[in-house]
Order: C-alpha cells, then structure tokens, then sequence
C-alpha cells in the first residue's frame, strides 16, 4: 500500500492509503470521498499539478510517504443553449448535451487545460485557457471551429458571442479577432482598421458593437441587428455602456447620461419618440426586442416593441423609486425601492403581476424564463407569474418554497435552492421542471445553471447531477463517470 500525505494550506488533512498501482484518478476520488469536498487540485512539493487521472502514482512522481496539498478548486459551468460545460479543480473539463451543438468536446479535450473563461453560442463553446489561447467545439458553422484564424488567437482576454453563432475575440493589443457566422458578426475584416483599443463588446442575435478606448463605437455583423451603426455615428462619442437586445438592437449610454440606439428600429434602434426624456440615464435593460431604461430619480422610459415591453405608458404612475430591473423574452419586471413589483408588456408572459400583486411584497430579486417570473421574498419564500408552462404557476410546490436563497432558469422552468441545501423545480416538466427522478441526489447543492430545456446541479462533494431534456444537457450519464475526475 502506497501512504499519501494530502494536506490544506490550513494545516488539516489526513494520510490516505491506496493500493501501489493506483492512479492519479483514484486518489484524486479518495481525497474528495475522505474530505467530503469536490474539485480538488493536488499539488506536489515541487509545484507539479496532478491533472491526467489516468496517470499512475508512480509516473506522476507520487512515491510511498509523498506530501501533497489540496486546494478546493473553483468550477466554472457554462450553460449554452444545447449542452452544459464544466471546468473543474484540475482544470480538466468536460461538456455533455447535442454533441453537434457543443456537447461533445471531446475531439479538442487535450488542449482544453486551465481554461479560464467560457463563452458560448446557439451551438458552439469558445473556452480562453491561462496561456490567452483559444480552444473552441460544437457546429463549425456557429462558431465551433476557430482553426481559420488559431494562429491569431493568442493573448486573449475575453469572448463574447452573438446568439446567432459567432465569437469575437479581444487580445491583450486591444485588436479583434473573430470566427463563426459571417453573417451574424463572425467577419469583421470590413472595419478591422477601426478595430484597435478595443475595451469592451456586445453582441445581438447577429452583429456586434465595440467600445474603443476614445469611447467611441465600432459595429460589424448583420445590418438589420445593429450591425450597421453609421447613420448615427456622429453622436456615439463618450460612450461608457451598451445594452443589446436578443433579436437586434442596441442602447448606448454616453457620459453626459443620454441615450443612443440603433439597429431594427422597431425592436428599438429608433429611441427618437423618447429622446426627450432620455436624461440621466442610470442602466438599461432589455428584453428581445425592447429597452427599458432606468433614470437617476428612478423613474423608467421604455421604447421598442410596445406588445414586448417597449411602452410602459399603463404603469408609468407606478414607476417610482425603480431599483432594479428584470425581463423575460417580452416583459419587464420592476422592484421599487418599497419592494413592490410593477410589471409590463405582454400580459401572458409576465407582463402582468395583479393575479399575484397582494404577495409581491418586500422582494429581493427576480429570475425570469422564457415567458414568467419568479421573485425571491424577503421572508425566503418565491411568488411566480406569467406563463404557467413556462414557471408562472408555482402553486403546487408553493409549500415546499421555504428559506429559497437563489433562484436559477431554464427557458420554461426554474429551480430553487433552499438554505438546506435542497433543491425545488416547477414549470415545464420536459424541460426542468421536474426533478422527483434526480430529488434524492439533490442534498448540499452549491450552484445551478440551466440549458434551453434542462438544469445542472453542482453539490458540495462535486458531483453533478442533471434533469431535464436530454438533448439540452438533462442526461449527463454518458460523462459521470469522468465527471468524478474533475
């Protein structure tokens, strides 16, 4: 028998006994057994970090008697659309899910090592690993496949992505990279000179817009989702924010606290019939194809799609002291600063409260689908609204709804964590809002994060247990078992 010292950095641990022919994966399962914690990176004397669980003892450099520390990893799960992501503490990762639409990373898996950020499109996943390189997977066509331009992805600090499935990429240089769909923002070369400083992006369903380090704006993707900001380019100086709506505008926020927008003008490009009263603009946010902006006395214009949420004339009077907004795909949700809740836009999809008005009070935030809400009260219990089948009836588990400390969504349904640890679903049973079949596994639950049509839950002992649609990541059996190496 081999003995294997595993200390923390506090001090505390335990020698662990492993048969000599063990591998780098089996002690890495028996330390988070014995210590009851997951994603563990253990580290030898010399600094070398254990990651190949296939790995034996002996050929890692593990003899009889070595010392190792453990450090409690981080895990980063990305929910794309199809399929679910997950870095873990030896920061191997592995994805699950449509294998065509990024639940398959397994042709890329040896390059995907200490991956430090993951973003991701309708199908596809782009991870930045630690050394600023790229590694992407999932539908060529949709940003899967960036081996075109791997030679000029190097130094990256961040990704962003349109929905309709392109990456852009910025480098340490503050220049651009990008790959995908060229028609959704993935060709940039028609404003590549302008693209130099570049601090920050944002995509639409199919274009995206750049802040450069002069405040000004650069756009490029499809025209008819903001890609195209020209006619209005003049007036986009000293811009410090953008907002983006899902199907294709965009809000900029400029320093003087007034509004530019451009893109589809009825899913709010057009800002002109509120321009006036754009003053003192504190944040906007949106749904997916109106803006709704929150000024500095708390008061709210709204523009766009007026059936999305792009006129809230009905409820203006009620729009005092707004301190935060959320929104579904068509309507708004306001908290006030008295913890009430004003809503607007389409009525059926969480754009009218007045069923559930009476319980809306004292909250603290809001989660919202594809078409309700959910809002977490200051007593620890949730009150939905909206669709019925897509979260806003909570009726039959409204008992169980007790001590709630986070709220996740998937499209059509939601999962709440309880301070115990467990876990409560309701919304569409195909798509989440079911969990009776993984209830017994969902104890000591950390984090959730949800696909189009399934939830992800991330215990303490870093096991990960799933639900939902199996073609939107709700079956993770075919990777539990190397899940366990992580």
């Amino acid at each position: 028998m081999l003995r294997v010292n595993v200390l923390f950095p506090s001090g505390s641990g335990e020698t662990l006994l492993l048969p000599e022919h063990s591998k780098v994966g089996d002690l890495k399962i028996l330390a988070q057994h014995t210590f009851g914690k997951g994603f563990l990176k253990l580290v030898t004397v010399q600094g070398h970090v254990l990651t190949n669980p296939l790995d034996s003892l002996q050929a890692a450099g593990v003899q009889d008697g070595e010392h190792l520390t453990a450090v409690a990893g981080q895990v980063r799960v990305k929910a794309g659309i199809y399929a679910f992501a997950i870095c873990g503490g030896n920061d191997l990762m592995l994805s699950w899910g449509r294998p065509d639409r990024g639940g398959d990373c397994s042709p890329v898996q040896n390059q995907l090592r200490n991956v430090q950020q993951i973003q991701a499109t309708l199908w596809a996943f782009a991870a930045i690993s630690a050394d600023g390189s790229v590694v992407a997977w999932g539908h060529p066509g949709y940003g899967g496949d960036c081996s075109a331009v791997q030679h000029q992805l190097q130094n990256v600090q961040q990704i962003q992505a349109t929905y309709g499935g392109a990456f852009a990429a910025i480098l340490a240089n503050g220049s651009v990279v990008t790959w995908g769909n060229s028609d959704q923002g993935g060709d940039c070369s028609a404003v590549q000179h302008q693209l130099s400083n570049v601090q920050e992006i944002q995509g639409t369903g199919g274009a995206f817009a750049a802040i450069l380090a002069d405040a000004s704006v650069v756009a490029w993707g499809d025209p008819e989702s903001g890609g195209d900001c020209s006619a209005i380019q003049d007036q986009l100086r000293n811009v410090e924010r953008i907002q983006a709506t899902k199907v294709g505008s965009f809000a900029a926020i400029l320093a003087n606290a007034s509004v530019v927008a451009w893109g589809e003008p009825s899913f709010g490009g057009d800002c002109s019939a509120v321009q006036h009263q754009l003053r003192n603009v504190q944040q906007i946010q949106a749904t997916s194809c109106a803006f709704a902006a929150i000024l500095f006395d708390g008061s709210v214009v709204a523009w766009g799609e007026p059936v999305f949420g792009g006129d809230c004339s009905a409820v203006q009077h009620q729009l005092q002291n707004v301190q935060q907004i959320q929104a579904t795909g068509c309507a708004f949700a306001a908290i006030l600063a008295d913890g009430s809740v004003v809503a607007w836009g389409l009525p059926d999809s969480g754009g009218d409260c007045s069923a559930v008005q009476h319980q809306l009070q004292n909250v603290q935030q809001i989660q919202a689908t594809g078409g309700a809400f959910a809002a977490i009260l200051a007593d620890g219990s949730a009150v939905a609204w909206g669709k019925p089948d897509f979260g806003g009836d909570c009726s039959a588990v409204q008992q169980q709804l007790s001590n709630v400390e986070q709220i996740q969504a998937a499209t059509a349904a939601f999962a709440a964590i309880l301070a115990n640890g467990s876990v409560v679903t309701w919304g569409n049973p195909d798509q989440g809002g079911d969990c009776s079949a993984v209830q017994h596994q969902l104890s000591n639950v950390q984090e959730i994060q949800g696909t189009a049509g399934a939830f992800a839950a991330v215990l303490a002992d870093g096991s990960v247990v799933t639900w939902g649609d199996p073609d939107y990541g709700g079956d993770s059996s075919a990777v539990q078992d190397q899940l366990q190496y992580l």
